[in-house]
């Protein structure tokens, strides 16, 4: 009797979050807020905690949506031959951290797809692009008709072996990313809260989704930990995470009709020296106390410029969630929808991420 109260609780619960998400409708519109100081850095989301038994919970039913038949979510566990054979050869192969290599494909300033492969099998993708074909969902779908035709749980439970895990997801989890299942996997629906629009999707089996911890989650048993990753390996990392934010970047200016960035070496030396020393320093700052602010970390790299900018963050797991993080966040957001800007740097060390915006002169352009 008490497990059916408990269970009537949750469910109220996670209705009255949901009927104060609808309450809330402004924090989708209000893009006046002034955030130019936010520091955008993530949290660990893990903690030991003894949880029930949840190897027969069927608490998730309501969030499934069904696996699809067709679009890029149906290759989740597939082979990458199967994936190879529909979407052809990958424009490259990055490492990750997480047990995959990412499979890019960026050949269309309107698709943009990133398949992790483990062991030919993938188990993790993540899709953009006004048009990347990502059924059930849709890029710019108005999360009213998300929120219609899904109900967003507020707690997953899931278990892998002999290990039992609880996926605790905030108010604003459910306004930004909020979690809904496809058939056995999981999917995060990246919202642009400015617009009130999906921006993007991210598809994972249970183990990347542990492994990646996007959400607050309690556990019993064996904690699934990313491989460790030799420094030689975590360099090799940084630098495909700088190329998947580049490619990002310019897949969001796309969509809101802007010119896309080009790479320029030198500034993305200065961008990495910054992240190098905010890491060293253990100061997370757009001033350093040692290099001064973007002006005289520029001028000192040799970088001609007639307008720059500049975002930092740092602890994201990798380039979807950083980028994800600056569009939803009032200062990063207008650096990266900036039309002056012409170019720009990436640098990336030990999880701090700096983005290095410049406008050049027209005749160096």
């Amino acid at each position: 009797m008490r497990e059916g109260r408990d269970g009537s609780l949750r469910a109220l619960f996670r209705i009255l979050v949901l009927i104060s998400i609808f309450l809330a409708a402004g924090f989708y519109i209000d893009i006046g807020r002034n955030e130019k100081g936010e520091i955008l850095v993530n949290q660990e989301n893990t903690q030991p905690g003894a949880i029930k038994d949840i190897s027969n919970d069927d608490n998730n039913l309501s969030s499934n949506t069904g696996f699809p038949e067709k679009g890029m979510v149906s290759f989740i566990g597939k082979s990458a031959a199967e994936l190879k054979e529909s979407l052809g050869a990958p424009s490259r192969i990055d490492p990750s951290f997480y047990g995959y290599e990412w499979w890019i494909y960026n050949k269309s300033g309107t698709e943009y797809i990133q398949a992790g492969v483990s062991k030919n099998k993938v188990v993790s993708l993540f899709a953009t692009g006004e048009d990347a074909d990502i059924y059930p969902f849709k890029i710019g779908q108005p999360i009213g008709e998300l929120y219609a035709s899904v109900f967003f749980e507020t707690d997953f439970n899931l278990k892998v072996k002999d290990s039992s895990y609880r996926f605790e997801l905030s108010e604003d989890d459910l306004n930004t990313r909020p979690l809904v299942m496809v058939g056995e996997y999981y999917a995060q629906l990246n919202i642009d809260r400015f617009t009130g629009t999906l921006s993007s999707v991210r598809v994972m089996d249970a183990a990347t989704l542990i492994k990646l911890r996007p959400y607050e989650m309690v556990y019993r048993g064996e904690l699934l930990e990313p491989p460790l990753a030799s420094p030689a390996f975590e360099e090799d990392v940084e630098r495909a995470k700088e190329k998947q934010i580049l490619d990002l970047t310019n897949v969001i200016r796309v969509r809101h009709h802007l010119q896309p960035l080009k790479w320029d070496d030198m500034t993305a030396a200065a961008a990495f020296a910054h992240s190098k020393d905010m890491y060293e320093s253990n100061d997370f700052s757009h001033t350093s106390k040692t290099y001064g602010d973007l002006s005289d970390r520029l001028e000192a790299g040799g970088v001609s410029y007639e307008a720059a900018g500049e975002n930092i963050a740092a602890n994201y797991t990798d380039a979807p969630a950083v980028v994800e993080g600056w569009l939803n966040s009032k200062g990063h957001r207008d650096s990266l929808l900036n039309e002056e800007f012409t170019h720009l740097g990436v640098g990336v060390y030990k999880k701090h991420y700096t983005q290095n915006f410049i406008k050049k002169a027209d005749e160096e352009t």
